[in-house]
């Protein structure tokens, strides 16, 4: 081998080298530079072989099997849950809590201002410090002006470099004790063609029991109910040839990763970031998925 094919083979083999680490990492979801949770997090885990649940059939009954899924986010701006950036320079401020301090990480948070604020009856608040990759998220948020803070009924912290879960029973600022922004569908992923993480999603009754990650009920004692921490997935032979854009990215990731149930609400709502580039047109064709094509599946045993 002469001289100039040597060196062009090594020079193939050590780009090689150097390609193999990024291809290895690109299904982690990241945010602002942040790989959301470590790949063995519940959240980050394909769930397209796990073991269809004994109960699947009454939780997706008691979900809803006619109705159909809805996207609860879109081109208009009020729906949707927005989050806000921000570094190192941000100061902290105190949090003063309404309802839930007993369960709630204590303050100060990083949270200007200005922070974004969802609209509707929640007012989630969800701040991402990208210097240190914490997440400080509130529930029912309200900016105190006078002393350049915020109030709320309960608050979290969340690093996101660790599979710490909250303590047992306690809530976070959602109502199944987990965070919101990793469940959340982001544009810039679905444009980038693939969503590598479950979905945060809501159903309207719950029981009074919850499935790791979660740690937190807020039902009844009706075991027909779901538990928070359910994961459900799309059925593998539920056709989804006919859709287009968004909404064919999003359920590829729905028969994959699937959803997680997180808080009481309307049926087979899920939800996704606030960002103008939605297309509701395409976001539209997910409203024709019915809930007979959910499964629910077993990761873990129901705690109380």
């Amino acid at each position: 081998m002469n001289n100039k094919l040597l060196i062009a083979c090594t020079s193939l083999f050590v780009t090689a080298l150097n390609v193999l680490p990024a291809l290895a990492t690109t299904n982690r979801p990241t945010i602002a530079g942040c790989t959301v949770f470590p790949k063995s997090n519940a959240w980050n885990q394909a769930i397209s072989d796990y073991p269809v649940h004994q109960n699947s059939a009454q939780y997706i009954a008691a979900i809803g099997l006619d109705s159909n899924l809805h996207p609860d986010f879109g081109e208009n701006q009020t729906y949707g849950i927005p989050f806000t950036k921000v570094d190192a320079a941000q100061p902290d401020v105190a949090i003063t809590f309404t309802a839930y301090g007993d369960e709630s990480d204590p303050g100060p948070y990083p949270i200007p201002e200005n922070a974004k604020v969802e609209s509707g009856s929640d007012h989630h608040v969800l701040v991402l410090d990208k210097s240190t990759c914490l997440l400080y998220e509130l529930y029912n948020a309200v900016n105190n002006a006078a002393n350049a803070g915020w109030s709320a009924d309960s608050g979290a912290v969340w690093d996101l470099s660790s599979n710490d879960l909250r303590p047992e029973s306690w809530t976070s600022a959602d109502a199944a004790g987990l965070p919101i922004l990793p469940g959340l569908v982001r544009y810039k992923e679905v444009k980038q063609g693939a969503i590598h993480h479950a979905i945060r999603f809501t159903a309207p009754d719950t029981q009074n029991g919850w499935i790791h990650p979660a740690t937190h009920q807020a039902g009844s004692a009706d075991t027909s109910l779901p538990p928070m921490g359910l994961r459900v997935r799309l059925k593998a032979d539920y056709d989804i040839t006919s859709y287009t854009g968004q909404a064919k990215v999003i359920l590829k990731a729905m028969k994959k990763y699937g959803l997680i149930l997180s808080d009481n609400g309307s049926p087979w709502y899920f939800t996704g970031a606030t960002n103008p580039h939605w297309n509701d047109d395409q976001l539209n064709e997910l409203k024709n998925v019915p809930g007979s094509a959910f499964e629910a599946v077993y990761t873990g045993k129901i705690r109380q």
